[in-house]
C-alpha cells in the first residue's frame, strides 16, 4: 500500500464524501450570509427606480449568488479541509490510518482528489454562468436598475491616443462607423506632453478617416485665445473599432471572448498585461481550490490531547488567507505592468503549492 498513491476504495470514497458535504454545508452557509448582507446594502437602490418590487429583489438574488459561489468557494474549500481533518484527528482516525501504514499524501489523497473535481466543476461554472451573471448585472446597474436596453454600444469617459494628441469624449454610442461622440475634447501636445492648445465640440461623426466636430471652439494655450479651428477634422489614427475597445470587462467574457478581445486590443497596438493576467487567472483562479487541502494538512497531523490542535488550525487557516491576499496582490501588480501576466497568475499558486508540500514533507518527518 505505501506505493499506491489512494488509500484503499472503502476509505478514499469516506473521506472525500465527508470532505464534499463539509465543502457544500460552508459554502451554502458563507453564501446565504453574504448575500443577506449584500442584498441589504442593495435593496434601497434596487427598490429607488419607480416599478421595482419583490421580483426585482429575486432577480438581483439571482444574477449576485453565481458571483459570491465563484468568489468563496476557495474558501469554502479551506474551512472544510481544517473542519475535516480537525474531526479526524479528535477522534483519533488519523491516528488509525497512520498506523496502517498510510503517509501523510495518501491521507490527503481523497482531498486532493476531490478539490480537483471541484477546481473543474469551478472552472466550467465560471465560464458558462458566472461571465454571464457578470455582465447582466453591471448593465443593469449602469441603468439604475432600470430597464436595460438593447446594446448600443455605449461607452463612456471614452480617453485614446492619436500620437501624442489625445481625444476624449464623455460618451460614445452608436455602431459601426456610425458612432457619435458626445462632449468632445481634442488636446495637441508637444514631445514634453504639455498640452498646446484644446478644441471642444458638443458632438462628433467618424468621418473615415478622422473625426467632424460639430461647432468647434479652439482655445490656444500659449495666447490664451479662443478661435474657431481652421479644420473639423481631428484623431484621423483613432477608428471606432478602437473607442469599443477601450471597455472590456475580463469577468464579463469568458476565456474564448476575452482571447479574441486581446488579440483585436494587441493589433490595434493597445496594452494587454491587465487582460493577459485575467486570462491565465480564469485558469490559475478554480485551481486555488486544489490547494486548500495542501495548506489546511497541518491540522490533521500531530496529537489532539498536545493541547496543540487549535494552533495548528490556525496556522492552516492563516497560509490559507495568506495566498489569497498574494494572489489579489500579484494580480494588482500585474495589472499596473510590475509583473508579467503569466508571473501575476501563477506565482502565487506555485510558490503555496511549493510551501504546502515542504509543510506536509515536514510534518511526515
Amino acid at each position: 500500500m505505501q506505493f499506491d498513491f489512494f488509500p484503499s476504495r472503502t476509505l478514499t470514497l469516506y473521506l472525500a464524501k465527508l470532505f464534499a458535504t463539509r465543502i457544500l454545508a460552508v459554502l451554502i452557509m458563507l453564501v446565504l450570509v453574504l448575500q443577506v448582507l449584500d442584498l441589504l446594502g442593495e435593496s434601497g437602490d434596487i427598490l429607488a427606480y419607480h416599478g421595482n418590487g419583490q421580483a426585482q429583489l429575486m432577480y438581483y438574488v439571482t444574477l449576485r449568488v453565481p458571483q459570491l459561489i465563484s468568489r468563496f468557494l476557495p474558501y469554502s474549500v479551506l474551512l472544510a479541509t481544517i473542519i475535516t481533518l480537525m474531526t479526524l484527528n479528535q477522534n483519533s482516525e488519523v491516528i488509525s490510518m497512520r498506523a496502517a501504514g498510510l503517509s501523510a499524501h495518501q491521507v490527503l489523497a481523497p482531498l486532493l482528489l476531490t478539490s480537483l473535481v471541484i477546481s473543474g466543476l469551478s472552472f466550467v461554472f465560471n465560464e458558462r454562468v458566472v461571465t454571464r451573471s457578470f455582465a447582466t448585472l453591471d448593465a443593469w446597474q449602469a441603468v439604475k436598475y432600470g430597464p436595460v436596453p438593447k446594446d448600443t454600444g455605449l461607452r463612456t469617459n471614452v480617453y485614446l491616443a492619436d500620437g501624442r494628441d489625445i481625444l476624449y469624449a464623455a460618451q460614445a454610442s452608436g455602431p459601426g462607423n456610425t458612432m457619435t461622440l458626445t462632449n468632445v475634447t481634442f488636446y495637441v501636445r508637444d514631445a514634453n506632453g504639455a498640452i498646446l492648445s484644446e478644441t471642444r465640440a458638443p458632438t462628433a461623426t467618424y468621418a473615415n478617416p478622422g473625426w467632424r466636430l460639430v461647432k468647434p471652439r479652439h482655445f490656444d494655450v500659449a495666447d490664451t485665445t479662443s478661435t474657431k479651428p481652421i479644420s473639423d477634422l481631428v484623431a484621423p489614427g483613432i477608428t471606432p473599432d478602437k473607442v469599443r475597445m477601450t471597455s472590456i470587462d475580463s469577468d464579463g467574457q469568458n476565456i474564448f471572448e476575452l482571447s479574441r478581445s486581446i488579440e483585436a486590443m494587441r493589433a490595434a497596438g493597445r496594452r494587454t498585461s491587465e487582460l493577459e493576467a485575467a486570462w491565465w487567472h480564469k485558469i490559475s483562479g478554480p485551481l486555488a481550490a486544489l490547494l486548500m487541502p495542501l495548506l489546511g494538512a497541518v491540522a490533521a497531523f500531530g496529537l489532539a490531547r498536545s493541547g496543540q490542535l487549535l494552533i495548528r488550525a490556525v496556522i492552516g487557516m492563516a497560509l490559507g488567507f495568506a495566498y489569497f491576499v498574494l494572489d489579489n496582490a500579484a494580480l494588482a501588480m500585474g495589472n499596473f505592468g510590475g509583473y508579467p501576466p503569466l508571473v501575476a497568475a501563477w506565482a502565487p499558486f506555485v510558490l503555496f503549492l511549493l510551501v504546502g508540500e515542504t509543510v506536509l514533507v515536514r510534518t511526515e518527518e
